[in-house]
């Protein structure tokens, strides 16, 4: 009993040691199944490095959903995908599966207000985070005091080098993003330095044709949108806002309610 007391110990100084701390908690437990099953010392072993890894994958996951600062509440169950144009809907199990990531290619969404853009980005983008992919999400116009603090700052060489840790960078409403040169050349400047190191998702109310409203400048406009779709998908959701159809549906319903009761019984 004393050496085993004496065992136990040192496995759990040793695992402290090397901040295994799922499996000492679970070592004896599993060394019990372990006799109980007649497994072998590799497959008890295995049971435990298991658990380890788990919970580390795990962990890590939580965490990352934690920074991207994703609005968790607009995940793939909760998007209407029977609302997707047929060529966006057919290009949706590959942007879940990721490669685009590998390639460095860039996402951008083009549509209406209200037609499900942000939504349907921040799925995907959960979808990625859960497969173990670091995603931060924006708004542009956030993003853009950011940068220009940084800059103020003398920082803001280190801000787009902490960026860069980040697979994928999703810049909600760069179409709202209509300030002065200043704020813009730092937003240039991201995208620079992104180009074929990184992706970006990008949803815009605002055809091509208009970002010189946002750049400011038709050379850094042009710019821009050369890096930017070099290696690019480009979504369009040139439909019914969401809101403004179940706002018609609510009124259709409270129409409908009020004919019945109108009726005479």
């Amino acid at each position: 009993m004393k050496q085993a007391l004496s065992i136990d110990t040192e496995i759990n100084a040793y695992l402290r040691q090397l901040y295994l701390t799922t499996a000492r908690e679970c070592y004896r437990d599993c060394a019990h199944q372990a006799r109980a099953e007649s497994l072998s010392y590799e497959q008890y072993l295995l049971t435990v490095v298991e658990r380890e890894c788990e919970v580390r994958r795990i962990n890590r996951i939580n965490r990352f959903l934690r920074e991207s600062r994703l609005p968790l509440e607009k995940s793939l169950a909760q998007f209407e995908r029977d609302r997707l144009p047929r060529a966006v809907a057919m290009q949706l199990p590959s942007l879940l599966e990721g490669t685009f990531l590998d390639r460095r290619e860039n996402v951008l969404v083009f549509g209406t207000p209200g037609s499900g853009k942000t939504h349907l980005l921040c799925a995907i983008a959960q979808e990625l985070v859960q497969q173990g992919r670091r995603v931060l999400f924006t708004s542009a116009g956030m993003l853009v005091q950011e940068l220009l603090t940084a800059k103020r700052d003398l920082k803001l060489a280190r801000m787009i080098k902490d960026l860069a840790r980040y697979e994928l960078l999703l810049l909600d409403d760069i179409g709202y993003v209509q300030q002065n040169r200043e704020e813009m050349e730092v937003l240039f400047t991201l995208l620079a330095e992104r180009y074929e190191r990184g992706s970006v998702m990008i949803t815009s109310n605002l055809a091509f044709s208009q970002w010189d409203r946002i750049f400011k400048d038709p050379v850094t406009t042009a710019a821009a949108i050369d890096r930017l779709i070099h290696h690019s998908i480009i979504l369009e959701l040139n439909i019914e806002s969401y809101r403004l159809e179940q706002s018609r549906k609510k009124s259709q319903n409270s129409a409908k309610k009020m004919k019945v009761t109108d009726e005479p019984t």
